[in-house]
């Protein structure tokens, strides 16, 4: 199985990280942002830089578009996990097209609101996770997996 990680630096990069135990045995690649801590924590895996910002930056929405059409195509991952944020949109939905399996996790600090990105993934993920029970009011198809701290 070949896993696609994918999420901005800080905090997003960090739940994916804590992620090692299922993917540290399996042939991955990550889609991050050019920046120092996630330079430093990635810095023996094969990585793929995207553009940034992202939040609300319909340049570089395209430019990740591109990039995760190219990314995807030569990667071929069966599986892509993220827990944000809007890099994981162009990801997704490309990845969907080309047949891998999506799953998301809604990060821990969002209780009873939806994040952006979350709003526009659940459609097509897979397994869509979050890590309060009160979470499932917003994304009631959603998996209650607990903090993944």
């Amino acid at each position: 199985m070949k896993v696609c990680l994918v999420g901005s630096s800080g905090g997003h990069l960090a739940h994916l990280y804590m992620l090692k135990p299922f993917w540290n045995n399996k042939e991955r690649f990550w889609v991050t942002f050019n920046k120092q801590d996630a330079n430093s924590l990635l810095k023996n895996e094969k990585v793929y830089n995207c553009y940034f910002p992202t939040n609300r930056n319909f340049k570089n929405l395209i430019k990740n578009t591109i990039l995760a059409f190219k990314v995807l195509k030569k990667e071929k991952p069966d599986l892509i996990i993220s827990s944000g944020a809007a890099v994981a949109v162009p990801f997704f939905y490309i990845g969907k097209l080309m047949g891998a399996k999506l799953i998301y996790i809604e990060v821990f600090d969002r209780i009873d609101k939806p994040t952006l990105t979350g709003k526009l993934v659940y459609p097509i993920a897979d397994k869509f996770i979050v890590q309060w029970e009160e979470a499932k009011k917003v994304y009631p198809k959603a998996i209650n997996f607990g903090s993944i701290f």
